[in-house]
Parts: C-alpha cells; structure tokens; sequence
C-alpha cells in the first residue's frame, strides 16, 4: 500500500477550533433533545461527589493516546457502539453471562472493539477515589470527548448523571448498529431511529477521520464498487487481499490514508475524490443528498467541528437512564451483586 499522503497536498484542509463555544453546542443539541436527555445534567454534575472524576478521566485519555494513538478513534467508536444499543448505558462494556449474551461478541463488535482497558483503568481510580459514583456510561461519554479533543478535534460540554444498564443484547447490536456496507437509505434510517438528523449523520460520520477498518469490512468496495478512484483502489489491494477467509481479513487500512490519527476534515475531501473507504462512507457522495454537506464540510473544516460537537451532545443523549434506573456499577464489566 502506497505511504499516505502528507496533509499539507490539502489546501483546503484547515485545523479544527480547540473549543466550540459551549452555548452554540447546547442551542443547537437543545433543539431536537428527547426527553429523556433533559433528566441528565450539567458537566458540573460530579463536582460535589467526585471533584476530580473529569480531570482523572481526561489524564488517563490523555496518557493512553499517548502510548497509542490509535486509541483515541477507537475510544469514540466505544461510545458510538453504546449508544447505539439500548441508549448511552454502557451496555456495550458488559461480558457475557449465563443470563444474556452480551455486546461484544456481535457481529460490528466482535475482533475490533478495543479500549476496554483504558475504561476498566479509569474506572479503577475514580472507584479508589469516590466509590459507586461516577457511571460507566458517563465515563466513556467524557472519554470520548477527551478523545477528540487529544486528537486535534473541537471539545464540547457533556452533560453528565447516566447510569449503567444491567443487561446488554448481542440482537440489538447486530441489528441497530449500521454496518460498513449500509447505502444512504440505510444509513439514514439508522440515524432517524436514533432521534438524529441527516446533519448529525453526515458530521457524524466524518469520525471516520481517524481509525482503521479491518480488510473484510472494505474488501467488497475495494475489489467490487465502480465509484472508487483506479489508484487508490490498486494500492489498498496491495495489502487487503482478494480471497477471504485467511489471515489478511484482520490487515488494517487507514480510513484517512491521509492523516489516519489527525482530527481534521480530510475525510470529506476524500469523498469528493472517490476516496472513501468503506461502502457506507462514498455513500455520503454520489450524487445523493448529503453531497451539499459533505461538500460543505470538506471546504469549511469549522462548520464540520461546530456541527460534530452538536451532534455528539445529541447522540451521548440517547436514551439514558437516571435517577433511580439502572445502576452505577463498581466493575464495568459486569453487574454489581
């Protein structure tokens, strides 16, 4: 596979803002808030109970980018697989057990999911510090957004109080989360029964910016699909074989061969260029109606930050459980007793 490019053959690429403003990220999350989401509070939520609970949180994030900064995509993605799957309870953290089968076995989960021991270490020291306090799911909410922000993205204001499920299902998993070869149709869909818009699905998306796909989720595009640029396609086969079925279906790709672990909007750029990596990415681009955004997005990378913030209020808004439903587990992995 051909050495990626440097960010600087990208003119048009500009860095993302450090901090979006806090009340155009809560205006703009407010006007499609469930009403579940207005039971969760403000970030000052542990101030009183755990003083330090964000500052343990964004540490630790900021120690394991630094060992391995594949870790920070793959923190966000953690997020985005919770609250996919029964809202923002962090279900998707539970091993199984003889009473249900859990997240992490599911197909989107199985073999790629990582990050589970930046979790289970945080947990441990706010556990040490003010225990059965602070959330699981609150926890990978505000790592997420550390995990951005470590990246070079733009950070927002998370509004904190979930508490954890008690269950997880691997069906809900398999069905709720959009797959690598999801068309528009389906990845809007998706989106929608989620309470989120078409905006929020294209920012969303554009996460997609770092991180890496395992080959057997690209290698029906890169061998199959006719909307992918002839060079970009010859060189990516170079390391995703053909055949399934053996050791290269693990062979990681960068989703922006560009700058795989800079937070910036080269992912949009490369839509335009048929560039995308997986089937649901290109989909974005293609002559359907997400092209004005992904166009807007490629050449405004400060639209595309201010709209990612908004939309990360609204998607760790799904769902939660608060007050007195569900629980704030010791171990994230498993239910207390």
């Amino acid at each position: 596979m051909a050495p990626p490019a440097s960010r600087k053959h990208h003119p048009r690429s500009r860095p993302l803002p450090r901090r979006v403003p806090v009340l155009l990220v809560l205006a703009l999350a407010a006007a499609a808030a469930t009403v579940a989401s207005a039971q969760l509070s403000s970030e000052d939520y542990y101030d009183a109970s755990c003083p330090a609970a964000l500052l343990t949180i964004r540490s630790a994030v900021a120690t394991a980018v630094l060992l391995d900064r594949r870790m920070g995509a793959s923190l966000l993605r953690l997020h985005f697989h919770d609250c996919f799957v029964q809202g923002c309870d962090a279900s998707v953290l539970l091993d199984d057990t003889a009473g249900f089968t859990g997240e992490k076995g599911a197909g989107p989960n199985a073999g790629s999911l990582r990050g589970f021991d930046v979790i289970d270490n945080i947990k441990m020291l706010l556990e040490l510090m003010c225990p059965q306090t602070v959330s699981c799911a609150d926890i990978l909410a505000v790592a997420a957004r550390d995990s951005v922000e470590q990246l070079g993205g733009p950070s927002w204001t998370v509004p904190l109080g979930r508490r954890d499920a008690t269950t997880a299902s691997a069906s809900l998993a398999n069905s709720d989360l959009p797959g690598p070869t999801a068309n528009l149709n389906g990845l809007l869909n998706a989106f929608a029964n989620k309470g989120l818009s078409t905006t929020d699905m294209v920012a969303l998306s554009g996460a997609h910016t770092v991180g890496r796909a395992q080959c057997k989720n690209c290698r029906a595009r890169i061998y199959n699909d006719t909307d992918l640029d002839a060079a970009f396609a010859a060189s990516l086969r170079g390391s995703c074989p053909a055949r399934a079925g053996g050791a290269g279906d693990g062979a990681l790709e960068p989703l922006d061969g560009s700058s795989p672990d800079d937070f910036d909007n080269g992912y949009f750029e490369n839509l335009l260029s048929r560039r995308g990596l997986l089937h649901s990415d290109q989909a974005l681009f293609g002559g359907g109606a997400t092209d004005g955004l992904v166009r807007a997005y490629a050449s405004d990378a400060g639209r595309w930050g201010s709209d990612f913030a908004a939309a990360m209020v609204k998607m760790a808004s799904t769902s939660p459980l608060t007050g007195t439903d569900g629980e704030i587990r010791v171990n994230c992995r498993r239910v207390n007793n």
